[in-house]
């Protein structure tokens, strides 16, 4: 089945570390994406990101997931070495991702300084697997969302999901979508980045997030469960394209629960909520207040409310059933 680890053997992976190492200054942790260490007077954030479902595109996704989470965690991204998988010695394919990846690390002034490539027969697609790495003054962690403040969304639930469903899927809603929708659907694949917002909202933020697999929700839960609080959260002040609405509606699945890159999830502080947004809108970045953050009740469980209804868990991106 294709998801996340069983969160029971995802605690047992994430105990082992190896040798102890003070300059580290975040490690390891469900729902934190990069890790930190201290060198010199600065942070090094790395993180690691693998992809493979996605048809078109795989190498410009696997750029922007990869620095997104860095980003996300208040540096700069600066490097990338790359591993690629091929099921075989297609050259078209070899020369079609590795331009994606360079043209994708040009736009975001990131070099790729190393990686490794091979032939893995076994594969029925290729699998590119990215580690970013960057530099911070500061790093802001999944984790570090506080009762009181708010909680921001850049540009909308699903945009990834968007541009996945309207490649990979381009037969099953021709017939139902007009054209020029799924154009800008495509179109999305432009939006994946989110450094420009992360050098906006990193110096007020208490926690930021990047949401994938699983979408909105799920890094909604991921942020809320690392910080042990409960994201209060209004579904209809969820920001969703008309596009991404409909083609949601036309394949069955939710915008909440479809891929998430490309939107940035934040908690800030009620007082700098206005500011953030107004810096958010002079940058040109659409941004919208979409919940509070509160404390866990007693004998209660860290999680998003959604509209009443509690979620406590990561939930299975609804993409991997139409994969399947």
């Amino acid at each position: 089945m294709i998801g996340k680890l069983d969160p029971n053997l995802l605690a047992r992976v994430l105990s082992r570390t190896g040798a102890r190492d003070d300059s580290v200054i975040m490690g390891p942790k469900y729902g934190e994406d990069a890790a930190a260490m201290e060198v010199g007077d600065q942070l090094l954030v790395v993180s690691s990101d693998p992809l493979s479902l996605a048809k078109e595109r795989l190498g410009t996704l696997a750029v922007h997931v990869a620095c997104n989470d860095v980003a996300a965690s208040g540096a700069e991204p600066r490097w990338l070495t790359n591993v690629l998988f091929l099921p075989n010695d297609d050259e078209e394919t070899v020369d079609e991702l590795t331009s994606q990846m360079d043209a994708a690390a040009r736009e975001s002034g990131v070099a790729i300084v190393g990686g490794h490539s091979e032939y893995t027969p076994a594969l029925e697609r290729p699998m590119v697997s990215m580690t970013a790495m960057g530099l911070a003054d500061e790093f802001v962690p999944t984790g570090g969302a506080e009762p009181g403040d708010r909680v921001i969304l850049t540009k909308g639930a699903g945009i990834e999901g968007t541009a996945v469903l309207a490649t990979d899927f381009r037969e099953d809603l021709a017939d139902e979508l007009p054209a020029d929708l799924l154009a800008r659907a495509e179109e999305c694949f432009g939006e994946i980045s989110v450094l420009p917002e992360s050098r906006v909202v990193r110096g007020a933020a208490t926690a930021m997030h990047d949401p994938t697999e699983g979408g909105l929700l799920t890094g909604m839960v991921e942020l809320a469960t690392a910080s042990g609080v409960l994201l209060d959260v209004d579904r209809s002040a969820v920001p969703v394209r008309d596009e991404t609405a409909k083609i949601c509606e036309a394949m069955g699945v939710d915008p909440l629960r479809i891929f998430g890159s490309g939107a940035l999830l934040a908690t800030v502080p009620e007082s700098e909520v206005g500011s953030v947004l107004a810096d958010l809108d002079a940058a040109g970045i659409r941004a919208s207040e979409i919940g509070t953050v509160e404390e866990v009740a007693e004998s209660a469980s860290a999680g998003v409310e959604l509209d009443g209804e509690f979620v406590g868990e990561a939930v299975r991106d609804d993409l991997y059933d139409l994969w399947e």
